[in-house]
């Protein structure tokens, strides 16, 4: 007999045992569908999360000046403050870091304590200004709400330009962005255009991140700079999943930047704004084998009912094997027809649980208002997973069938 044969051959025993053929292939539906249905769920989820992140930050990595270390006579190593990153080495950096689907930006801390002014209206002197490039919106995750972000002449030109955080907006323009594109306010004794208004963060920000204004990196450098300021460098990638590969390079374009001979040990620092989703992936990840142990623990049960159902097919279908041996059917023809109807079983419960996990998978992406993710890789491993089921609880009924003696087969009533 041939594939083909054998699995026409199946069908027709599924259809003369309709019901308990059902009720197994139920049984294995559920335990797939509990497989990829929420290993899809997760995976969506962390898509999601992972989308989210990178518009918050997560995305990003930040240079900071490092530790070295020197020797004392009396106490053995101390610790010394590396020198801080310059204007010219975070230039240099921004010119020279070159990873695909990265950008840099650059930053300076101006004052924590400048107070905003427009007419007759100010803010407590507690508004921090940061100097900024025309990246930094992006790669920090702000928004803007009204208005535009600097361009590179207006950063490179160091034009008497601001963009207002939104908690300044609410200080000084009655929470109305628009009103306040295009005017002039006083930062100390400076008087600054503004050319756009930064959306909320939301509540997961602090009253810091809403209380700041940004200006121009070469105009705060030309009015708050000094030789020992230090300037901020941010990167960020598109994909948090080539984080560690974006920093790697990092870290060797920034010791070619600060001259680092390679005996040297870095005087600099990355910190990396990918904790939580790292931390995520590893709960999930634990979550996703407790889901595979559930998924497998139901598909015993249910090949333990298809196995059962198989050795009652053999004990029904003696005389027919017996028939089939004497017109020329070897064991193995009879142990592979068995197999067959086993792993197509299978199969079939495998096909409905993938529908059934999918719609699940779809259903929870609808939930969290995020993009569903196709299961491709949950969907092969469903049916991989069918086909080992099919084959385990078939093999012994098969044995037995294949064994049965063709003359004692015949006499069986």
């Amino acid at each position: 007999m041939n594939i083909l044969e054998n699995i026409k051959v199946a069908l027709r025993s599924i259809r003369s045992n309709l019901l308990r053929s059902v009720l197994t292939l139920l049984i294995i539906s559920v335990g797939i569908a509990c497989l990829v249905g929420i290993l899809t769920a997760i995976d969506t989820i962390l898509f999601n999360l992972s989308s989210n992140f990178n518009r918050i930050g997560a995305n990003a990595f930040n240079i900071y000046p490092g530790q070295g270390d020197i020797r004392s006579n009396s106490r053995g190593r101390q610790r010394k403050k590396a020198e801080e990153i310059s204007f010219k080495q975070a230039i240099d950096f921004k010119e020279r870091y070159d990873f695909a689907g990265s950008e840099v930006s650059l930053n300076m801390s101006a004052t924590r304590n400048a107070t905003i002014k427009y007419k007759s209206e100010k803010t407590n002197p507690t508004i921090r200004v940061v100097g900024v490039d025309e990246n930094y919106l992006d790669v920090s995750a702000y928004e803007i709400d009204a208005g535009r972000n600097f361009t590179q002449t207006e950063v490179d030109a160091g034009n008497k330009r601001v963009i207002l955080a939104n908690g300044i907006i609410k200080l000084l323009f009655n929470d109305k962005p628009e009103t306040a594109i295009g005017k002039t306010v006083s930062i100390g004794s400076n008087k600054y255009k503004v050319v756009g208004v930064c959306k909320s963060k939301g509540s997961s920000m602090n009253s810091s991140g809403e209380n700041r204004v940004f200006i121009p990196i070469v105009n705060a450098r030309m009015v708050y700079g000094s030789s020992e300021t230090n300037y901020g460098i941010v990167g960020a990638v598109m994909n948090s999943l080539e984080m560690d590969d974006a920093v790697s390079a990092a870290i060797g374009t920034m010791r070619n930047v600060r001259r680092l001979k390679a005996a040297e040990e870095n005087n600099f620092h990355i910190r990396k704004s990918d904790g939580i989703l790292e931390t995520l992936k590893e709960m999930t990840t634990e979550l996703r084998l407790i889901t595979i142990v559930i998924a497998f623990l139901t598909l015993l049960g249910a090949s333990i009912g298809l196995m059962n159902i198989m050795l009652v097919s053999v004990t029904e279908r003696t005389k027919e094997i017996g028939v089939r041996k004497a017109l020329g059917a070897t064991r193995f023809n009879v142990l592979f027809q068995f197999l067959t109807e086993a792993v197509i079983i299978c199969l079939m419960g495998g096909f409905v649980g993938i529908l059934l996990g999918i719609v699940f998978g779809l259903v929870v992406s609808k939930a969290v208002d995020g993009q569903f993710v196709l299961p491709v890789n949950w969907m092969a491993l469903g049916i991989i997973v069918c086909v080992f089921v099919g084959v385990v609880s078939g093999l012994y009924p098969a044995l037995k069938a294949s064994r049965l003696d063709p003359i004692e087969s015949l006499r069986y009533e």
